[in-house]
């Protein structure tokens, strides 16, 4: 499973605009045709020739300018032929539409050159996700998983935001973390924590030494005002889930009692600001039974903000959504983060949501016959 981006416009509308787009420089270009027929001051008129060709150029290739320069010089010639107006006058009023359409060819001929650039730059973010922001499966071990992950870059593939999900010797575990800053030096860090964690992960016993060599690594190498806030979490045996939160917003445990946050018993530092004292991170545990779920988020999910400047009400959403299928959990709330936020994000937001089936449900569904076997 990707990350899902903001979702793009009607695949029809598209359609239909890509087709209607071409159309509109022919129909300035009799426009201008009509109004030099029906008016005086016909001749006046045919420097808007030039409007045609110059509209193609943001929309066709160079051949194509070429034919709508062609069109528009032609009913300019036809136009002049029909007026009193000498040979010189109409050769001038001409050459605006024909300089227009050269020029024209030539910046058309640009965009496709730049369009082609953009296209091997966008290939390389792609596999930039790839590598950082790896794609997680619908189940893993013993969970159902789901993420959501939206970058405010409007082209941008990754962000500062991270997040990874595997399973390893010592039981699923997890991370979700928000890089201070944003651009590639942010795009950075995530790839240096999600490397070490990666291998931390399949190592280390202890969470906290997970935590631990994360933060040793960091140390080395952020500058001395980055830092990173996460969550850092382990499922190493039955009904048990262990947390280990480093400055980052509290996860949501959804269960029969309903949404809770788990605020850190004893709040510690964000990764990186270790040497600048305070609390160390602490290990807690939390009850994780058969139809438990965990969400864990970012900043810029509970931080986004609608036209009265209020913040995302995650907590209270959320019981509106839960289902036992986390990727339609997901995507629902997604729905509604976006549309608090009138359709676009300002910040990095993720989102990942862990559930566990209850056991019996599990057989129960595996032992059902299907219908083509009845």
């Amino acid at each position: 499973m990707f990350p899902a981006r903001l979702r793009p416009s009607d695949p029809d509308q598209l359609v239909g605009r890509r087709h209607f787009a071409p159309a509109v420089p022919v129909i300035i270009i009799c426009g201008v045709a009509l109004l030099a027929l029906v008016t005086s001051e016909g001749l006046a008129w045919l420097p808007l020739l030039a409007v045609g060709p110059a509209l193609a150029a943001a929309q066709c290739g160079p051949y194509g300018v070429i034919r709508i320069g062609l069109l528009a010089v032609a009913v300019g010639a036809f136009l002049g032929i029909q007026g009193a107006e000498p040979v010189r006058t109409q050769a001038i009023l001409l050459a605006t539409p024909a300089a227009v359409s050269l020029a024209s060819c030539g910046a058309s001929a640009l965009r496709r050159r730049r369009e082609r650039v953009l296209a091997d730059v966008r290939s390389v973010a792609e596999a930039a996700q790839n590598a950082l922001l790896k794609p997680v499966p619908a189940r893993v071990g013993q969970f159902q998983v789901a993420v959501r992950y939206s970058a405010a870059a409007a082209e941008a593939r990754v962000g500062g935001d991270l997040y990874a999900l595997l399973p390893t010797p010592y039981g699923v575990r997890l991370i979700v973390g928000d890089v201070r800053g944003k651009g590639l030096p942010a795009v950075s860090t995530a790839a240096l924590v999600l490397g070490v964690f990666r291998e931390a992960a399949y190592d280390e016993p202890d969470l906290l030494d997970v935590v631990a060599r994360i933060e040793r690594s960091l140390s080395r190498n952020l500058a001395p005002d980055d830092f990173v806030t996460a969550v850092v979490a382990g499922y190493p045996s039955d009904g048990r889930m262990e947390l280990v939160n480093c400055g980052h917003a509290p996860p949501l445990l959804v269960g029969e009692s309903g949404v809770i946050a788990v605020e850190p018993t004893r709040p510690a530092p964000p990764l990186g600001l270790a040497s600048l004292g305070g609390d160390l991170p602490s290990l807690q545990v939390v009850p994780f039974a058969g139809g438990d779920q965990l969400l864990l988020y970012t900043d810029g999910v509970i931080e986004a903000r609608d036209r009265g400047r209020e913040y995302f009400p995650l907590l209270e959403r959320v019981p509106r959504h839960v289902c036992d299928e986390p990727s339609r959990t997901l995507a629902s709330l997604h729905d509604e983060l976006l549309t608090h936020v009138g359709g676009r994000l300002h910040d990095d937001a993720a989102l990942l949501l862990l559930r566990k089936p209850v056991l019996g449900t599990v057989r129960a569904a595996a032992d059902m016959p299907s219908a083509s076997s009845a």
